[in-house]
């Protein structure tokens, strides 16, 4: 008993900690002072939260400086902790950041862009982040623009060809995020992986109506990598040729990415492990075309750049 007595007779001894020292000094820094000047308040209610307002103003200075989420300092990434006038009294919070609020509200319109067999990263694809110092980009750049202002009025899409690695999937992918977010909806599908997967649907393992049906009725497609696939007749007169004519008839704009340019595509599609067929072939060509418009981009290896870089 006699020892809690002591205790309490050194806690009620011990030198208070003065208030008004104490928020003079913390005054002293200039982030601390802009952001009680923002709260309006007294500063004899001020002075009372000195030390829990010095912990926002380490925040508040971190948000100040930070180019994007992903360099954030502060103890919760994307997020800062901040008082707020709540009827003249100060209410502790934490509150998410610009760059946090325009991340979320592009991957709230994330899932109008379906993927098959596509890299994740093109759901990240923006056409703000697409170098424009290449001057091989810059028709492509042009067109792809002028699109997403026309859509829905404009019904052709594009057939891109072009070198490895240059952006050509990058590009479209950016425009189909970008139409997104005007809640519309696509499907990027990778050819010669959404090849496998019906392949495997056909044989009762997977979903072979589904994966068909949304090739052939997404509002936009982008069919990546055309002519990758090791070609049967199957692939060409059962799947390619249906997904063409339905969307033909829908008239639903639809995109290509190719590493083959249209006439050595429509060489690529007479010859399947059956024989040569140059007629129906160059029916596929003539449905292609009827789709889309034919452009050459040849750039700068990204990928390959990338790599370098790390």
């Amino acid at each position: 008993m006699l020892k809690l007595d002591e205790d309490f007779l050194k806690r009620m001894n011990a030198p208070q900690i003065d208030l008004d020292e104490e928020y003079k000094k913390a005054l002293k820094n200039e982030n601390f002072k802009e952001m009680v000047k923002e709260l309006n308040l007294d500063e004899e209610i001020l002075k009372k939260y000195t030390t829990n307002l010095m912990e926002c103003a380490n925040d508040y200075s971190n948000c100040k400086t930070c180019p994007n989420i992903m360099e954030c300092k502060n103890k919760v990434r994307g997020y800062a902790y901040l008082p707020t006038n709540i009827d003249n009294h100060i209410e502790f919070g934490y509150k998410s950041c610009k760059y946090l609020n325009k991340l979320n509200e592009e991957n709230k319109y994330s899932d109008n862009v379906t993927l098959i067999g596509a890299n994740s990263y093109l759901k990240n694809a923006r056409m703000k982040d697409i170098y424009t110092d290449d001057k091989s980009r810059f028709n492509c750049i042009k067109w792809l623009n002028n699109f997403i202002k026309s859509y829905p009025n404009i019904k052709k899409g594009l057939y891109l060809n072009g070198n490895f690695g240059c952006g050509k999937s990058y590009l479209i992918a950016a425009t189909f995020n970008e139409l997104a977010k005007k809640n519309v909806k696509s499907a990027i599908i990778f050819w010669p992986h959404f090849i496998s997967e019906l392949k495997i649907s056909f044989n009762g393992e997977g979903n072979f109506n589904y994966l068909m049906s949304l090739a052939q009725k997404t509002p936009l497609l982008l069919i990546d990598d055309i002519g990758a696939e090791n070609l049967t007749d199957w692939i060409r007169d059962e799947i390619l040729c249906t997904i063409l004519n339905t969307r033909m008839e829908a008239s639903l704009p639809t995109f290509f990415t190719s590493n083959l340019n249209i006439k050595m595509l429509e060489e690529h599609l007479s010859t399947s492990k059956s024989g040569v067929d140059k007629l129906k072939a160059k029916r596929i060509i003539e449905r292609i075309n009827q789709l889309s418009e034919n452009m050459e981009m040849i750039g700068e290896n990204y990928r390959s750049k990338q790599w370098k870089d790390k």
